[in-house]
């Protein structure tokens, strides 16, 4: 009796598992898992360090281009600066430019000192003389730069400048002083020329005509008041 009951418990649990549900059962999900291989990650890898270091490149550059268009808008301010809105450019550029060449040419087959020392001499005169405003506030500027990074070479060039001028100032009061000794040498000699022939020399030569214009007149108020 008991190994009857046994199976039929039995049995009865196995229809009762086996037994169709009422309502269908859902329709599990299906998952695909992607699973790459070891090339796929390698390459992957290699890609993303590339690009880093593309983007690291390129923002570098970048930078250096950003720098140099400040550089270059500063530059432009700066010249721009330089300008005097009285003096016209167009033409004292073309006198300059003109100017600088023609020195060129010329020492072209000079010595190496003549060669490399007159056109730059040339175009800083030039530069100075048909445009000195403009000449002036880019000489400002220089000395600024000077007394802002060599301040030693900016004080012996101004000492050297000084120098010059003195000399310069002396080589004109010694032709000056030339000029008159020369003409009272003259002057004497005429004088005595005329002494000896009795001909009135300073005369001919126009000499007595411009010191009487030189010279005021003696007694010219007395003289005219005598006379009716």
């Amino acid at each position: 009796m008991a190994a009857a009951a046994v199976g039929v418990i039995h049995e009865t649990g196995t229809e009762t598992r086996d037994k169709l549900p009422i309502y269908p059962a859902p329709t599990p999900d299906i998952l695909l898992l992607s699973t790459p291989s070891t090339l796929e990650t390698r390459i992957g890898e290699v890609r993303r360090e590339v690009t880093h270091a593309l983007g690291l490149a390129h923002g570098r550059v970048q930078g250096v281009v950003d720098r140099w268009i400040g550089v270059e808008e500063a530059v432009e301010s700066r010249i721009k600066s330089f300008r005097d809105p009285t003096e016209p450019l167009t033409p004292g550029i073309l006198y300059v430019g003109v100017s600088t060449l023609t020195a060129s040419i010329l020492t072209r087959s000079r010595a190496l000192p003549t060669r490399f020392l007159l056109p730059p001499s040339l175009l800083l005169f030039s530069f100075a003389h048909f445009l000195p405003k403009t000449a002036a506030n880019v000489g400002e500027y220089a000395e600024e730069l000077e007394e802002r990074f060599i301040p030693a070479f900016g004080e012996k060039r101004r000492i050297g400048v000084a120098h010059s001028q003195m000399g310069w100032e002396r080589a004109k009061e010694g032709v000056l002083m030339g000029r008159e000794r020369l003409g009272q040498g003259v002057e004497g000699l005429v004088k005595r020329v005329e002494e000896g022939t009795g001909l009135k020399v300073g005369q001919v030569v126009g000499w007595t005509q411009d010191k009487a214009k030189q010279e005021p007149k003696k007694g010219g108020d007395g003289e005219d008041k005598a006379q009716p």
